[in-house]
């Protein structure tokens, strides 16, 4: 079904996984209580005093060498915070004791403190009084805080002048906070802010995240375009031309990618062989009929009265020469006629300043369209006047009349003409062009093969015919090779144009076809 598509089953995955992430992210907001949280590190734990350490080198500071209880003297430097979710008030602290948190110095005794707060925060300094339990009994090893209300991300910091003990000692903070707790804060830097969103938040937030990334990703890259209008599923194969191959090919593979389920073979060998092998159909079912279409160069005079033609392009041919024969300059259609008659041996007969080279007509055979647009176009109706005198256009072979041979592709054509001194031949223009390293095209009369002039400059190339797709008698509804010939049709432009023709359904190429 194709509702189950990998695509949409992972899309309808990823929607279900951001709805539970996104309830779930409701169930811990209503279910999960916001703990209140104190939080404390240590920033600062330094020795002072004889010998103490400051930045690389030893130094007698010198400041408690005479001062009572002063040996081994250290400064700690202790920050306290609200990194919880919510703030902490006067009554949030559980002990039964005046002041709310005591902070324990092991193996210390306290000398001195000092409170400071950052900016913003100066309205904590007022509880920071012994009548709110603030201070420290002479050498003692605790100090006592008073229950200081604390908003979200507020914090202070407590600086103690202690001695007797060696930096590193434990230091923690106790006491109790209702719906919460104290605990050592290792979770950031020491100036760093508490999280804006709490962990669980944070992970649901990057599940949500991924789902609508993933989403997203598959509208894009997904293809939504919905198939064309009649798309049928079956084989058909397509024969004929090889002059038009490449457009065939093209089209076929784009179809068969639109219309899942359809297989397109193109057989191309020539159009007259399509053409007779479509009408031999004869005896065959309706439906073996309609499963092959054949395409011509032109329109077939040996096709029967059951077969159908309709113009689908305007194709454009050309002469092509070997490399080394400059015929850039082109040739008259009386030199053509010359040349193919037979009448000109050697290249400088037809013109002096040519190599003299002997004249290789390189030919397609009979089943070929090209051929025939050649001979009707170019020859004025005339067949070409020299017989086949080599299977391969052997320069050996030892004949006055000059040296033909014929081929069965249009390819074929032109890599014999490239690999083939003094040779002459004739290709549709595309597949010429991409041979254009290895070949020269021959301008006819002074024009040249040129679709866009032919187009829509009106020029009078003469070696050009209609591409025409033959099928048997009207075909069945539903069948794929009349879906095949409407997408050809309608979608069929850019693949016709891209390799050298013009599409009939084209404003000036309808009236081209119709010439």
């Amino acid at each position: 079904m194709e509702w189950l598509s990998a695509e949409n089953v992972v899309a309808v995955a990823t929607a279900g996984l951001g709805i539970v992430a996104s309830a779930v992210m409701v169930w811990y907001e209503r279910r999960v209580p916001r703990r209140k949280r104190v939080g404390y590190r240590v920033q600062m734990d330094n020795p002072i005093g004889d010998g103490a350490q400051s930045g690389r080198a030893n130094v007698r500071l010198g400041l408690f060498d005479e001062a009572p209880g002063m040996h081994r003297a250290t400064l700690v430097l202790l920050r306290i915070e609200n990194d919880g979710s919510q703030g902490i008030a006067h009554e949030d602290y559980t002990s039964r004791e005046l002041h709310g948190l005591t902070v324990e110095f092991t193996d210390r005794a306290i000398h001195g403190v000092s409170v400071t707060q950052p900016p913003g925060t100066d309205h904590l300094m007022s509880h920071f009084t012994p009548h709110a339990g603030f201070g420290y009994d002479v050498g003692g090893s605790t100090l006592r805080i008073p229950r200081v209300p604390l908003n979200r991300g507020e914090h202070f910091k407590l600086l103690v002048l202690l001695s007797g003990g060696d930096v590193g000692c434990d230091i923690r903070l106790v006491g109790g906070i209702r719906d919460g707790e104290v605990h050592p804060n290792r979770s950031a830097t020491p100036d760093d802010k508490p999280p804006l969103f709490s962990r669980a938040a944070r992970l649901i937030t990057i599940i949500l995240t991924a789902s609508v990334v993933t989403l997203a990703s598959i509208v894009i890259v997904r293809d939504d375009d919905p198939p064309p209008l009649g798309c049928e599923k079956g084989t058909l194969t397509v024969v004929g031309s090889t002059a038009f191959a490449l457009v065939a090919q093209g089209l076929a593979k784009e179809y068969e990618k639109d219309c899942e389920g359809s297989d397109i073979k193109v057989e191309a060998r020539g159009s007259t062989a399509g053409v007779g092998e479509l009408a031999a159909m004869e005896g065959e079912s309706r439906a073996r009929r309609a499963s092959v279409v054949a395409f011509s160069d032109g329109r077939d005079k040996g096709a029967g009265s059951a077969l159908r033609a309709e113009p689908v392009a305007l194709s454009v041919f050309t002469l092509v020469a070997y490399k080394g024969l400059d015929l850039r300059q082109g040739l008259t259609l009386a030199q053509v006629r010359r040349v193919y008659s037979g009448a000109v041996r050697y290249w400088d007969d037809l013109d002096p300043a040519l190599p003299h080279w002997r004249v290789v007509l390189v030919s397609r055979d009979a089943d070929s369209g090209t051929r025939q647009v050649f001979q009707d176009r170019v020859l004025a109706g005339r067949w070409e006047g020299v017989p086949s005198t080599s299977l391969g256009c052997d320069l050996q072979t030892d004949t006055a009349a000059p040296v033909r041979c014929e081929l069965g592709s249009t390819a074929d054509v032109l890599k014999k003409v490239a690999a083939t001194k003094g040779a002459i031949g004739y290709s549709e223009l595309g597949q010429a062009r991409q041979h254009r390293l290895t070949v020269n095209r021959v301008a006819l009369d002074g024009a040249t093969a040129d679709v866009d002039a032919i187009e829509y400059d009106d020029s009078p190339y003469p070696y050009r015919g209609v591409e025409n797709a033959y099928t048997y008698a009207d075909l069945p509804a539903g069948s794929l090779a009349g879906s095949f010939l409407t997408y050809v049709r309608n979608h069929g432009q850019a693949a016709i144009r891209q390799n050298g023709h013009i599409p009939c359904t084209a404003t000036e190429g309808e009236r081209l076809c119709d010439e």
